[in-house]
């Protein structure tokens, strides 16, 4: 199984840290997906990262199809319920931390463009989408509808998403009022998948 994609993208370590929770084998393919020449494509026709490819030849894009694809498999540990309802609810979550995901590319991708070019409405709608949907998980975790201290599809959704914010200086301060979220990636921080998925150092 080869999994493609590059070592800085959200969407491709939840990927990675689903595969190695499970213990998983897998080679890890470097591509850029923003490269003049875009490796990414021959695998996903849309050149986003990241894509699975299985052993038997088959080709798995979008990383909550990947995820799918990865629990289909049923290899242990489970990490969506198998009640539907229950499993609709971790996917909304799953979905929910992928749009953090999702805007804080966009704001990057913003930043990165020449100052002159740069739209501030951008940035500030990018900044809001990103603080609603940290108030609206830890309003999530409060009420019990997500587990802080469990390990499952949202959960390493969420730290992931997390973890980009910090490693990309996006959304500073998020901490400081959302203790609950603070307990969450501190505790999957910790364990091996993130460590080993951990984004390189600028």
């Amino acid at each position: 199984m080869k999994l493609i994609g590059s070592y800085t993208s959200p969407f491709v370590r939840k990927i990675s840290v689903l595969l190695l929770e499970k213990g998983i084998p897998f080679d890890f393919i470097n591509e850029m997906p923003y490269n003049a020449e875009n490796g990414v494509a021959q695998y996903n026709p849309l050149g986003k990262v990241p894509a699975l490819l299985t052993d038997d030849g088959e080709c798995w894009y979008d990383s909550p199809i990947i995820a799918q694809y990865i629990e289909l498999l049923n290899v242990a540990p489970a990490m969506v319920p198998v009640e539907p309802k229950a499993a609709l609810k971790m996917r909304q979550l799953e979905s929910l931390a992928d749009g953090i995901m999702d805007a804080g590319l966009v704001a990057v991708r913003e930043l990165a463009r020449p100052v002159a070019q740069q739209s501030q409405d951008e940035q500030l709608r990018q900044r809001e989408k990103i603080s609603r949907s940290l108030d609206m998980l830890e309003h999530y975790i409060a009420d019990g509808t997500l587990k802080a201290d469990e390990v499952n599809l949202a959960t390493i959704a969420v730290a992931c998403a997390i973890g980009y914010l910090n490693f990309r200086r996006i959304a500073p301060g998020w901490c400081a009022t959302r203790p609950h979220l603070v307990k969450l990636v501190e505790t999957l921080f910790q364990r091996e998948s993130f460590a080993r998925t951990e984004p390189p150092k600028a």
